[in-house]
């Protein structure tokens, strides 16, 4: 019910198949799809002006080089 939310959504959703591709088994190990998780909340986003969803979600800054 909030079409301005679907764009961030369809990219994300890329995100996640490229870690997990419609041909690959997701049958994996918690701390693998754990690590996975991490590596897409610390990458940047132009919606969130370029910071990343865990500075976002915990209002800290981390200097990613």
């Amino acid at each position: 019910h909030h079409p301005w939310q679907r764009g961030t959504n369809e990219n994300t959703n890329g995100l996640l198949r490229e870690y997990f591709p419609k041909t690959k088994d997701i049958d994996q190990s918690d701390s693998y799809i754990e690590a996975k998780i991490e590596e897409i909340n610390r990458r940047p986003r132009k919606c969130l002006n370029w910071k990343t969803p865990y500075e976002v979600y915990h209002s800290v800054e981390l200097h990613l080089t």
